[in-house]
């Protein structure tokens, strides 16, 4: 297939850039500041607060398929309003279309969610995701959105760096054991993806990992596969705390993991260390 691949120089767009190539897939990855380093992919700088942009990447590349794997947490113009512009030109050129989405689309008042749940955000970034599932899912219908959760890799994610940056001493900070998320590896997510893009799978998917677990005992998990002195990881309870969120949400990806050849493994599997 003919891939645009939009959001590509990020954690999950390098991994899903990476995969695809290396299934022999044409990819294109488009990035906002920074090119990324695949050799073989081509790059191309697109904003997705703007149309014309995005109407001009696709004109030029005419994907098959199109996967939105961008977001900038603090930013509508581009996590909700730039998304769905996105989902508008890709119907238009008859593109496929998968979007990313997140776990923070839900509060934690009811713990589990499949795929059916109906999205109740209470951060500014959760709304942002939910008002583009909604969106999309209107103008877009045969989108597939797949929300995920922590993602995790081998040392590259923003949790990881967190964490060893707790132990070394270079940062203070606690690791809450009431703050309960699915974390995935980058790249079962990313497999999984391209999975989704080249099947006929419409509507909501959840790619999330089979090990529901707290941010400190994802911490000792890292700590324990990359030899970190796990002693200077402060556990702490955030309830109480005011800090914003929702505490316990388990993304529940049975349903759609019986559609996968891929197996979204839980954090307990892929953070273990050999012995």
């Amino acid at each position: 297939m003919n891939i645009l691949i939009v959001g590509g120089s990020g954690f999950l767009g390098r991994e899903l850039t990476r995969q695809a190539w290396a299934a022999g897939h044409a990819v294109t990855a488009t990035f906002a500041t920074r090119a990324g380093d695949i050799p073989g992919v081509r790059r191309l700088p697109m904003d997705l607060r703007h149309s014309a942009e995005i109407a001009a990447a696709l004109a030029e590349t005419q994907p098959d398929a199109v996967i939105n794997a961008a977001y900038r947490k603090t930013d509508w113009a581009t996590t909700a309003d730039g998304a769905i512009r996105l989902a508008l030109a890709a119907t238009q050129h008859g593109s496929r279309l998968v979007h990313v989405s997140s776990d923070a689309v839900f509060s934690g008042a009811d713990v589990h969610y499949d795929e059916s749940a109906t999205p109740d955000p209470i951060t500014p970034y959760g709304a942002a995701k939910a008002a583009a599932e909604t969106a999309i899912r209107l103008f877009a219908p045969t989108t597939v959105i797949a929300r995920t959760s922590l993602i995790i890799g081998d040392g590259g994610s923003v949790h990881e760096a967190f964490i060893h940056e707790l132990a070394a001493g270079r940062r203070r900070g606690v690791l809450f054991t009431d703050e309960i998320r699915c974390p995935v590896h980058v790249a079962d997510l990313a497999r999984a993806l391209l999975e989704l893009t080249v099947s006929d799978h419409t509507g909501v998917c959840h790619l999330a990992g089979s090990d529901a677990i707290s941010r400190h005992e994802l911490g000792l998990l890292v700590a324990d596969r990359d030899e970190l002195d796990a002693a200077m990881l402060t556990a702490g309870s955030r309830a109480g705390t005011g800090s914003p969120g929702a505490l316990d949400v388990r993304l529940d990806s049975t349903r759609t993991q019986r559609t996968l050849r891929t197996t979204l493994r839980g954090a307990r599997d892929f953070l273990r260390r050999e012995r």
